[in-house]
Protein backbone atom coordinates (compact mmCIF):
# COMPACT_ATOMS: atom_id res chain seq x y z
CA UNK A 1 0.00 0.00 0.00
CA UNK A 2 1.24 3.39 -0.85
CA UNK A 3 0.65 6.22 1.64
CA UNK A 4 -1.51 7.97 -0.90
CA UNK A 5 -4.16 8.11 1.91
CA UNK A 6 -1.89 8.21 5.29
CA UNK A 7 0.57 11.01 6.49
CA UNK A 8 2.61 10.61 9.85
CA UNK A 9 4.87 12.14 12.41
CA UNK A 10 7.89 10.20 13.73
CA UNK A 11 10.43 10.53 16.77
CA UNK A 12 13.47 8.13 16.89
CA UNK A 13 15.92 8.61 19.74
CA UNK A 14 19.57 7.27 18.16
CA UNK A 15 20.79 7.85 21.97
CA UNK A 16 19.87 9.23 25.37
CA UNK A 17 20.26 12.95 24.16
CA UNK A 18 18.97 13.74 20.69
CA UNK A 19 15.70 12.73 19.12
CA UNK A 20 14.85 12.74 15.82
CA UNK A 21 11.11 13.91 14.21
CA UNK A 22 9.56 12.73 11.24
CA UNK A 23 6.97 15.32 10.46
CA UNK A 24 4.10 15.83 8.88
CA UNK A 25 3.63 16.29 5.10
CA UNK A 26 0.65 15.85 2.60
CA UNK A 27 2.16 12.24 1.67
CA UNK A 28 5.42 11.92 2.10
CA UNK A 29 7.84 11.92 5.03
CA UNK A 30 9.69 15.35 6.50
CA UNK A 31 12.45 14.61 8.72
CA UNK A 32 14.86 16.29 11.36
CA UNK A 33 16.22 15.50 14.81
CA UNK A 34 15.97 18.10 17.89
CA UNK A 35 18.20 18.05 21.05
CA UNK A 36 16.16 16.60 23.88
CA UNK A 37 17.59 14.77 27.14
CA UNK A 38 16.51 12.24 28.57
CA UNK A 39 13.13 11.51 26.51
CA UNK A 40 11.63 7.79 25.62
CA UNK A 41 13.16 5.87 22.77
CA UNK A 42 10.23 5.54 21.06
CA UNK A 43 9.22 5.85 16.82
CA UNK A 44 5.99 7.19 16.36
CA UNK A 45 3.27 7.08 13.95
CA UNK A 46 0.30 9.74 13.44
CA UNK A 47 -2.17 9.23 10.16
CA UNK A 48 -3.01 13.06 9.78
CA UNK A 49 -4.19 12.53 6.27
CA UNK A 50 -7.29 11.90 4.88
CA UNK A 51 -7.32 9.59 1.37
CA UNK A 52 -9.02 13.08 -0.01
CA UNK A 53 -5.80 14.72 0.30
CA UNK A 54 -7.61 17.26 2.84
CA UNK A 55 -5.46 17.78 6.06
CA UNK A 56 -6.85 16.62 9.28
CA UNK A 57 -5.10 16.75 12.65
CA UNK A 58 -4.56 13.46 15.22
CA UNK A 59 -6.88 13.68 18.25
CA UNK A 60 -5.14 13.71 21.38
CA UNK A 61 -6.76 10.03 22.03
CA UNK A 62 -5.09 8.67 18.66
CA UNK A 63 -1.43 10.60 19.86
CA UNK A 64 -2.22 8.71 23.70
CA UNK A 65 -2.89 5.06 22.01
CA UNK A 66 0.39 5.70 19.69
CA UNK A 67 2.90 3.71 21.53
CA UNK A 68 5.61 3.80 19.10
CA UNK A 69 8.18 1.40 17.86
CA UNK A 70 10.70 -0.04 20.65
CA UNK A 71 14.70 0.37 20.43
CA UNK A 72 15.42 -2.60 19.31
CA UNK A 73 13.75 -2.42 16.07
CA UNK A 74 15.69 1.07 15.44
CA UNK A 75 19.79 0.04 14.94
CA UNK A 76 22.83 2.81 14.20
CA UNK A 77 24.84 1.28 11.34
CA UNK A 78 27.47 3.94 11.47
CA UNK A 79 28.18 7.47 12.19
CA UNK A 80 31.11 10.21 12.29
CA UNK A 81 31.81 13.64 11.25
CA UNK A 82 33.59 14.03 7.65
CA UNK A 83 34.87 17.59 6.42
CA UNK A 84 31.41 18.34 5.73
CA UNK A 85 28.90 16.92 7.77
CA UNK A 86 27.91 14.82 10.87
CA UNK A 87 27.12 11.82 9.57
CA UNK A 88 24.51 8.72 10.42
CA UNK A 89 23.18 5.78 9.05
CA UNK A 90 20.07 4.50 10.98
CA UNK A 91 18.30 0.70 10.12
CA UNK A 92 14.76 0.07 10.82
CA UNK A 93 13.89 -3.46 11.16
CA UNK A 94 11.43 -5.51 8.58
CA UNK A 95 9.48 -6.40 11.78
CA UNK A 96 8.44 -2.58 13.15
CA UNK A 97 5.03 -1.94 12.26
CA UNK A 98 5.59 1.41 10.71
CA UNK A 99 5.87 2.69 7.28
CA UNK A 100 9.65 2.82 7.43
CA UNK A 101 10.04 -0.68 8.77
CA UNK A 102 12.80 -2.61 6.30
CA UNK A 103 14.54 0.97 5.46
CA UNK A 104 18.06 2.76 6.21
CA UNK A 105 18.16 6.65 6.81
CA UNK A 106 20.74 9.01 5.59
CA UNK A 107 21.43 11.88 8.59
CA UNK A 108 23.71 14.89 8.04
CA UNK A 109 24.27 17.87 9.77
CA UNK A 110 24.07 18.57 13.90
CA UNK A 111 20.11 18.44 13.89
CA UNK A 112 20.06 15.33 12.12
CA UNK A 113 17.72 16.29 8.77
CA UNK A 114 17.23 13.33 6.88
CA UNK A 115 18.58 13.68 3.30
CA UNK A 116 18.44 9.88 2.09
CA UNK A 117 16.13 7.02 2.51
CA UNK A 118 16.84 3.47 0.71
CA UNK A 119 14.32 0.41 1.22
CA UNK A 120 15.35 -3.22 -0.08
CA UNK A 121 12.24 -3.98 -1.73
CA UNK A 122 10.39 -1.10 -2.95
CA UNK A 123 11.47 2.53 -4.86
CA UNK A 124 8.53 4.54 -3.44
CA UNK A 125 10.18 6.07 -0.94
CA UNK A 126 7.17 8.02 0.50
CA UNK A 127 9.22 10.99 1.26
CA UNK A 128 10.09 14.20 -1.19
CA UNK A 129 12.39 11.98 -3.36
CA UNK A 130 8.74 10.92 -4.68
CA UNK A 131 8.18 14.26 -6.05
CA UNK A 132 10.87 15.08 -7.41
CA UNK A 133 10.80 11.97 -9.51
CA UNK A 134 8.02 13.48 -11.83
CA UNK A 135 10.23 15.81 -13.59
CA UNK A 136 11.49 13.48 -15.89
CA UNK A 137 8.58 12.77 -18.07
CA UNK A 138 8.22 17.04 -19.18
CA UNK A 139 11.43 17.44 -19.79
CA UNK A 140 13.38 18.01 -22.99
CA UNK A 141 15.80 15.01 -23.93
CA UNK A 142 18.79 14.85 -22.57
CA UNK A 143 20.64 14.80 -19.30
CA UNK A 144 19.44 15.33 -16.22
CA UNK A 145 21.29 17.25 -13.29
CA UNK A 146 20.87 16.34 -9.37
CA UNK A 147 22.86 19.07 -7.55
CA UNK A 148 22.60 17.82 -4.12
CA UNK A 149 22.90 13.90 -4.67
CA UNK A 150 22.77 12.94 -1.26
CA UNK A 151 22.92 8.74 -1.33
CA UNK A 152 20.80 9.06 -4.87
CA UNK A 153 17.12 8.31 -3.92
CA UNK A 154 15.69 10.31 -6.21
CA UNK A 155 18.24 9.43 -8.49
CA UNK A 156 17.49 5.54 -8.04
CA UNK A 157 13.87 6.43 -8.45
CA UNK A 158 14.08 8.13 -11.81
CA UNK A 159 16.14 5.11 -13.43
CA UNK A 160 13.97 2.88 -12.44
CA UNK A 161 11.06 4.59 -13.66
CA UNK A 162 12.29 6.28 -17.05
CA UNK A 163 14.06 3.62 -18.84
CA UNK A 164 15.74 6.86 -21.15
CA UNK A 165 16.96 8.80 -18.35
CA UNK A 166 20.44 9.73 -17.91
CA UNK A 167 21.62 11.27 -14.37
CA UNK A 168 24.63 13.53 -13.87
CA UNK A 169 24.63 13.70 -9.83
CA UNK A 170 26.56 16.41 -8.16
CA UNK A 171 27.87 15.82 -4.45
CA UNK A 172 29.48 17.80 -2.28
CA UNK A 173 30.94 15.64 0.26
CA UNK A 174 33.02 12.52 -1.03
CA UNK A 175 31.95 10.82 2.61
CA UNK A 176 28.01 11.00 1.33
CA UNK A 177 28.70 8.95 -1.84
CA UNK A 178 30.76 6.45 0.22
CA UNK A 179 28.30 6.05 2.50
CA UNK A 180 25.57 5.87 -0.30
CA UNK A 181 27.52 2.88 -1.63
CA UNK A 182 28.54 1.08 1.48
CA UNK A 183 24.74 1.23 3.54
CA UNK A 184 22.35 2.77 1.14
CA UNK A 185 22.62 0.60 -1.95
CA UNK A 186 24.00 3.34 -4.37
CA UNK A 187 27.00 0.95 -5.67
CA UNK A 188 24.13 -1.46 -6.99
CA UNK A 189 22.47 1.20 -8.43
CA UNK A 190 26.08 2.23 -10.03
CA UNK A 191 26.27 -0.68 -11.55
CA UNK A 192 22.76 -1.61 -12.37
CA UNK A 193 23.03 1.32 -14.83
CA UNK A 194 26.72 2.25 -15.95
CA UNK A 195 25.90 4.05 -19.00
CA UNK A 196 22.96 6.33 -17.34
CA UNK A 197 24.15 6.98 -13.88
CA UNK A 198 27.62 9.41 -13.33
CA UNK A 199 28.52 11.21 -10.23
CA UNK A 200 30.96 14.33 -9.58
CA UNK A 201 32.50 15.28 -6.07
CA UNK A 202 32.45 18.89 -6.45
CA UNK A 203 31.12 22.02 -6.41
CA UNK A 204 27.02 21.38 -7.71
CA UNK A 205 26.40 24.87 -9.13
CA UNK A 206 29.79 24.53 -11.07
CA UNK A 207 28.12 21.92 -13.08
CA UNK A 208 28.28 21.87 -16.81
CA UNK A 209 27.94 19.86 -20.20
CA UNK A 210 28.38 20.87 -23.41
CA UNK A 211 24.92 20.80 -24.55
CA UNK A 212 22.74 21.90 -21.68
CA UNK A 213 21.09 19.78 -19.10
CA UNK A 214 17.34 19.05 -19.49
CA UNK A 215 16.79 20.07 -16.17
CA UNK A 216 17.80 19.97 -12.74
CA UNK A 217 16.60 18.95 -9.38
CA UNK A 218 18.20 20.79 -6.80
CA UNK A 219 18.35 19.29 -3.38
CA UNK A 220 21.26 21.96 -1.37
CA UNK A 221 21.30 22.00 2.14
CA UNK A 222 24.59 22.84 4.70
CA UNK A 223 23.92 22.90 8.23
CA UNK A 224 20.81 22.63 7.88
CA UNK A 225 19.52 25.40 5.92
CA UNK A 226 19.36 25.67 2.09
CA UNK A 227 22.55 26.82 1.24
CA UNK A 228 22.57 31.02 0.66
CA UNK A 229 24.03 30.58 -2.84
CA UNK A 230 19.99 30.11 -3.24
CA UNK A 231 18.67 33.41 -1.92
CA UNK A 232 20.50 34.89 -4.54
CA UNK A 233 18.80 35.61 -7.86
CA UNK A 234 22.31 35.37 -9.97
CA UNK A 235 22.82 31.76 -9.09
CA UNK A 236 19.14 30.69 -10.42
CA UNK A 237 20.63 33.06 -13.83
CA UNK A 238 23.26 30.77 -13.86
CA UNK A 239 21.50 27.50 -13.93
CA UNK A 240 18.95 28.96 -16.40
CA UNK A 241 21.76 29.56 -18.80
CA UNK A 242 22.75 25.90 -18.38
CA UNK A 243 19.08 24.64 -19.50
CA UNK A 244 18.27 23.48 -22.86
CA UNK A 245 15.39 25.22 -24.54
CA UNK A 246 11.46 23.89 -22.49
CA UNK A 247 14.03 22.68 -19.47
CA UNK A 248 12.48 22.84 -15.87
CA UNK A 249 13.88 23.07 -12.26
CA UNK A 250 12.36 20.71 -9.40
CA UNK A 251 14.02 22.26 -5.89
CA UNK A 252 13.29 21.26 -2.46
CA UNK A 253 13.07 24.56 -0.70
CA UNK A 254 12.44 23.12 2.74
CA UNK A 255 10.48 24.80 4.85
CA UNK A 256 9.91 25.12 9.29
CA UNK A 257 10.42 21.33 8.79
CA UNK A 258 14.15 21.74 8.44
CA UNK A 259 16.27 22.55 11.57
CA UNK A 260 19.15 24.24 10.82
CA UNK A 261 22.25 24.15 13.26
CA UNK A 262 22.01 27.75 13.50
CA UNK A 263 18.57 28.36 15.89
CA UNK A 264 18.69 32.01 15.47
CA UNK A 265 17.59 30.85 11.45
CA UNK A 266 14.54 29.98 10.35
CA UNK A 267 14.16 27.31 7.55
CA UNK A 268 10.25 29.24 6.65
CA UNK A 269 12.13 32.24 6.17
CA UNK A 270 14.86 31.41 4.24
CA UNK A 271 12.44 29.15 1.47
CA UNK A 272 10.56 32.16 1.08
CA UNK A 273 13.66 33.80 0.38
CA UNK A 274 14.62 31.68 -1.81
CA UNK A 275 11.23 31.33 -3.75
CA UNK A 276 11.58 35.33 -4.33
CA UNK A 277 14.67 34.88 -5.79
CA UNK A 278 13.82 32.24 -7.83
CA UNK A 279 10.52 34.16 -8.88
CA UNK A 280 12.86 37.10 -9.80
CA UNK A 281 14.29 35.27 -12.26
CA UNK A 282 11.19 33.01 -13.54
CA UNK A 283 8.48 35.27 -13.06
CA UNK A 284 5.31 33.68 -12.96
CA UNK A 285 6.74 30.44 -13.80
CA UNK A 286 7.55 29.29 -10.14
CA UNK A 287 4.91 26.93 -8.99
CA UNK A 288 4.95 25.45 -5.29
CA UNK A 289 3.95 21.90 -3.98
CA UNK A 290 3.45 22.06 -0.18
CA UNK A 291 3.79 18.72 1.76
CA UNK A 292 2.69 19.79 5.49
CA UNK A 293 0.71 21.71 7.82
CA UNK A 294 1.30 24.92 6.44
CA UNK A 295 1.10 26.96 10.01
CA UNK A 296 3.00 24.47 11.83
CA UNK A 297 5.29 21.38 10.58
CA UNK A 298 5.58 22.67 6.68
CA UNK A 299 7.98 21.62 3.78
CA UNK A 300 7.29 22.45 0.40
CA UNK A 301 9.21 21.54 -3.31
CA UNK A 302 9.19 24.54 -6.16
CA UNK A 303 9.17 24.26 -9.95
CA UNK A 304 10.43 27.06 -12.25
CA UNK A 305 9.79 27.21 -15.97
CA UNK A 306 5.67 26.68 -15.50
CA UNK A 307 3.60 23.82 -15.74
CA UNK A 308 2.78 21.20 -18.64
CA UNK A 309 -0.16 19.88 -19.99
CA UNK A 310 -1.67 18.79 -16.48
CA UNK A 311 -3.43 15.56 -17.70
CA UNK A 312 -0.57 14.64 -20.18
CA UNK A 313 1.59 15.03 -17.34
CA UNK A 314 -0.48 12.51 -15.00
CA UNK A 315 -0.29 9.91 -17.64
CA UNK A 316 2.86 9.91 -18.30
CA UNK A 317 3.87 9.24 -14.41
CA UNK A 318 4.02 6.02 -12.72
CA UNK A 319 0.31 5.29 -11.02
CA UNK A 320 1.87 5.95 -7.55
CA UNK A 321 3.17 9.02 -8.60
CA UNK A 322 0.16 10.87 -10.62
CA UNK A 323 -1.55 12.13 -7.64
CA UNK A 324 1.25 14.85 -6.99
CA UNK A 325 0.44 16.66 -10.39
CA UNK A 326 -2.75 17.73 -8.86
CA UNK A 327 -1.37 19.43 -5.73
CA UNK A 328 0.91 22.19 -7.69
CA UNK A 329 0.24 26.28 -6.92
CA UNK A 330 1.52 28.77 -8.56
CA UNK A 331 3.85 30.96 -6.39
CA UNK A 332 2.16 34.23 -5.22
CA UNK A 333 5.18 35.96 -3.14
Amino acid sequence: MTMAAQNFKTSIQIQPSFQCHLFPSSLPTIFKIRHKPQSPITLKFHPIQASNHKYITPTKQQQEEDDGIPIEHIKTLVKFKSRHNYIRVLEVSRRADHPLAGSRLLLLDAPGNIHSISFLFKSITNAYYDVLATLPPILPPGPLGILGFGAGSAAKLILEMYPQGVIHGYELDPSVISVGREYLGLSKVEKQYPDRLFIYISNALNASVKDGYSGFIVDLFSKGCLIPELQNPQTWEKLKRKLKKGGKIMVNVGGSCVEPEDSRKDGKVIMEETLMAMNKVFEGEVFVLNLGNRKQEDSSVAIVGGLPDLEKWRISLPKPLRFYVDMWNQYGG
